[in-house]
């Protein structure tokens, strides 16, 4: 049986790689993103209930992503995760509270394996 959806978009192939096989491990269907002009279209075919994104990457951030799945609605969990200034997930968490988002966790690079496992379980 299936964990549920986990759609990750981050810049860093490794990074999103490590959380596929972790994720996998813990029974998600994943898809893995590097480029952020494709989320819109595969968050709509995918129909994620987790997603882990990542905080400053190339043409969109991740505040703008945040802000996009409020519009959305979007009632899953959101793990937010940066190895820059933790002050970037932070806004952006307190941007998608205010947005109506629920579920929004923030995470710091580089991430534990059991830290990411335990964001995933909860």
């Amino acid at each position: 049986m299936s964990a549920g959806r986990l759609l990750v978009m981050d810049d860093e192939p490794r990074f999103g790689a490590f959380v596929e096989e972790v994720a996998r491990d813990l029974s998600y269907d994943v898809k893995v993103l590097c480029d952020p002009t494709e989320f819109k279209g595969v968050y709509a075919e995918f129909g994620p209930d987790t997603i882990v994104l990542d905080m400053v990457m190339p043409e969109f951030d991740g505040t703008e992503i945040t802000r996009w799945l409020s519009a959305q609605k979007y009632a899953g969990k959101l793990l937010i995760v940066t190895g820059y200034n933790p002050q970037y997930s932070k806004i952006a968490k307190t941007l998608g509270e205010l947005g109506g988002l629920t579920h929004v966790e923030r995470l710091s690079k580089p991430l534990r394996l059991e830290e990411l496992r335990r964001a995933l379980r909860a």
